[in-house]
Formats: C-alpha cells, sequence, structure tokens
C-alpha cells in the first residue's frame, strides 16, 4: 500500500454490508499529505469518492503513514488517537464504529 488510493481501496474491499444496515452517513478522510476522500455509507452500500463530503457526519484527520498503519493494522485507531496523530471531528460514537463497518 504506497499512496492513499490504494490505502482506501483495501478498507473499501473490507466493508461489511450487513453491519451498515439502516445507516445513512459519510466519513470524510482529511489526509494531510494527500487527496482527500470520503466514504458515504447507505443500507449495505460503500461508495468512495476524492475530494469533501458536503456535511459529513464524521471527519477523521491524519497523514497518510498514519492512516496506513490503521488500514495495515500495525497501529490501532484508539493509540493514534490517543497520541495525537488522529483527530476525528462531528460525531465520534461514527468514528468507533469504522471498525465494524470495515473490520481487518
Amino acid at each position: 500500500m504506497s499512496n492513499v488510493d490504494d490505502i482506501i481501496q483495501v478498507m473499501q474491499s473490507r466493508f461489511n454490508a450487513s453491519a451498515s444496515q439502516g445507516l445513512d452517513l459519510v466519513y470524510q478522510f482529511n489526509i494531510s499529505d494527500a487527496d482527500d476522500y470520503y466514504l458515504a455509507v447507505k443500507d449495505g452500500q460503500c461508495n468512495l469518492a476524492v475530494g469533501q463530503a458536503n456535511n459529513p457526519d464524521c471527519t477523521l484527520i491524519m497523514d497518510k503513514a498514519t492512516m496506513k498503519g490503521i488500514i495495515s493494522g500495525e497501529t490501532s485507531g484508539m493509540s493514534a488517537f490517543m497520541s495525537g496523530r488522529l483527530r476525528a471531528e462531528g460525531d465520534m460514537m461514527l468514528a468507533m464504529k469504522l471498525g465494524e463497518l470495515f473490520p481487518s
């Protein structure tokens, strides 16, 4: 996984559609040293787009290395958050739901 696009594609491939039933939300990923992405999750579907979403429910802010570590399992999201390498804005509970929606 050399670039953010590859990292996001791996994440999207792990999408757990059954965990998203009844949901309608948007995760924004602001990557400080790469393009920004967002994932729209709605009723068993997960759609990926480059750029900024209008009114995301949860925004995660980090650099590419942190994102790569979290997706690969080398870094836990909680430790990245506690060390300040990951910031979350919006609904914090949705940030915690990412592990259920995108299991490793």
